[in-house]
C-alpha cells in the first residue's frame, strides 16, 4: 500500500459582524473570521494538507480568492471538492490530525460535532478525524484574540 503524508496551516483575522465557522459548524461568538469564503481555518488547513500530500499545490491554487464563484462559499464544499481532486489522482483519505489555536471560544464541547460533520465529507470514520484545541497562553495574535489558526496533518492512501 502506498501512503503519503501532508501538512496544512491556515490563519484568519477575527472581525466583528461575521459568523464564526470552525470545523464545518457555526459557533456563537462576538466575532467571525474574515475571508473570501466562510473562512473556516480548520477546513482550510485540512484541504491544504490533503492537497500537499497528493502533490497538488494548495487551496489558493484550486480555489482562488479572486474567483467570484468562491465568494462566501461554505468551506465544507471546498473540502468535498478537495477529496474529489485527490481521488482523481488515485488517493483516498486515511486519517486527519488537526489542531485549532484560539483563546476563545472554548471548543472542547464542540469537537465531537466537528468530527461528525467532517468525517463523511472525507469518506472516513469519525475515529479517523482527530481534532484538538489549544490556546497560545495569551501570546501572539491568537492570544490577543486577533485571529485563529489551525494546523492539520493527514495521511492519504493510494487506491489500488
Amino acid at each position: 500500500m502506498k501512503i503519503r503524508v501532508g501538512f496544512g496551516f491556515d490563519v484568519h483575522r477575527l472581525v466583528p459582524g461575521r459568523e464564526l465557522w470552525l470545523g464545518g459548524i457555526k459557533l456563537e461568538h462576538e466575532s467571525g473570521l474574515l475571508g473570501h469564503s466562510d473562512a473556516d481555518v480548520l477546513i482550510h488547513a485540512i484541504c491544504d494538507a490533503l492537497l500537499g500530500a497528493a502533490n497538488m499545490r494548495d487551496i489558493g491554487y484550486h480555489f482562488p480568492d479572486t474567483a467570484g464563484e468562491f465568494k462566501g462559499i461554505d468551506s465544507k464544499l471546498l473540502l468535498a471538492r478537495t477529496v474529489e481532486l485527490i481521488a482523481a489522482k488515485g488517493y483516498k483519505v486515511g486519517n486527519v490530525d488537526a489542531t485549532v489555536c484560539a483563546e476563545r471560544p472554548k471548543l472542547k464541547a464542540r469537537i465531537t460535532e466537528m468530527q461528525t460533520v467532517l468525517a463523511p465529507l472525507m469518506g472516513v470514520d469519525v475515529d479517523d478525524v482527530s481534532i484538538k484545541a489549544t490556546t497560545t497562553e495569551k501570546l501572539g495574535f491568537t492570544g490577543r484574540e486577533e485571529g485563529i489558526s489551525a494546523y492539520a496533518t493527514v495521511l492519504i492512501e493510494k487506491v489500488c
